[in-house]
């Protein structure tokens, strides 16, 4: 198993980068250097709990205010009382929840999870989309690394990640692998899921908030997973479509990402340090 640490590179502004459920902090190898490299921006990306390199929990499920708890124990060690914060898909969820908790100065949304209400269809066919994917899990839990030389399997792991399997490398299908073989929150935050809402308190959402659509979506497909952010944020501050680009487009596109984050960083710094 490869060492997940988080990520914490940088000063400046402190930016927190949440990953997509089932991956660590890797999705952001490539974004969190360059953010850094600034002299503007101190990035810090962990892995959440129940994931590859995250905290372990005595749970038997997860909830995305659980997984909030731990990340708010690192920005306290980290001495952040806020932070921009940076989600994709289920880190986007747990970005929001962090905000309602007044830790957020910003948000940045890609492609985020919990758009949906108790009984929304689109929840079940989330949950019904990673339930199917079953197989597969178990396929990777038992061959490990051998996984990435079966046919077709870069096809197949790019399906909920990038717009083509090309787009994937053979390095990254190595960690996306390791990544999912050891995350433990497979099942834990899947049958969670199916028992709570989504994020119902967007109207409450009070902050500079950039809503990141990502075109070529498998996994939460525009609009029937983002008309309920659209919907219900308050006067939300801006809408980015990145063409040509999967559900997680940190492997594909990677300067797209730093190109969206450091000018809405720059533009919000004065806004952020503001007395409340």
């Amino acid at each position: 198993m490869t060492n997940r640490e988080p990520i914490h590179l940088g000063s400046g502004e402190p930016v927190l980068l949440l990953h997509p459920f089932m991956m660590s902090s890797h999705v952001w190898h490539d974004v969190a250097p360059a953010l850094a490299r600034t002299g503007r921006i101190e990035v810090f990306a962990p892995s959440m709990a129940g994931h590859n390199g995250g905290p372990h929990t005595r749970s038997w499920f997860l909830d995305t205010p659980t997984l909030a708890d731990h990340v708010e124990r690192q920005l306290d060690e980290l001495g952040w009382d806020t932070a921009h914060i940076v989600g994709n898909s289920l880190g986007g969820w747990v970005a929001f929840e962090l905000e309602r908790r007044g830790r957020a100065r910003t948000l940045t949304a890609i492609a985020p999870a919990g758009g949906w209400h108790r009984w929304s269809p689109v929840k079940y066919e989330i949950v019904g989309k990673f339930v199917a994917g079953l197989p597969v899990w178990l396929t990777a839990l038992a061959l490990g690394q051998r996984a990435a030389r079966l046919p077709g399997a870069k096809q197949l792991a790019s399906v909920p990640i990038s717009a083509t399997a090309a787009a994937l490398s053979d390095a990254d299908l190595r960690e996306v692998i390791d990544d999912v073989t050891h995350c433990r929150a497979y099942y834990q935050l899947l049958i969670k899921a199916l028992l709570l809402p989504g994020l119902m308190e967007l109207a409450d959402t009070g902050i500079p908030t950039h809503l990141v659509i990502c075109e070529r979506d498998r996994v939460l497909p525009h609009p029937r997973f983002t008309k309920h952010f659209t919907r219900h944020i308050p006067d939300i501050s801006k809408v980015t479509t990145l063409d040509n680009v999967g559900h997680i487009p940190m492997f594909e596109a990677p300067q797209l990402i730093d190109d969206l984050i450091v000018p809405w960083v720059d533009e919000h710094r004065q806004i952020s340090r503001e007395p409340a």
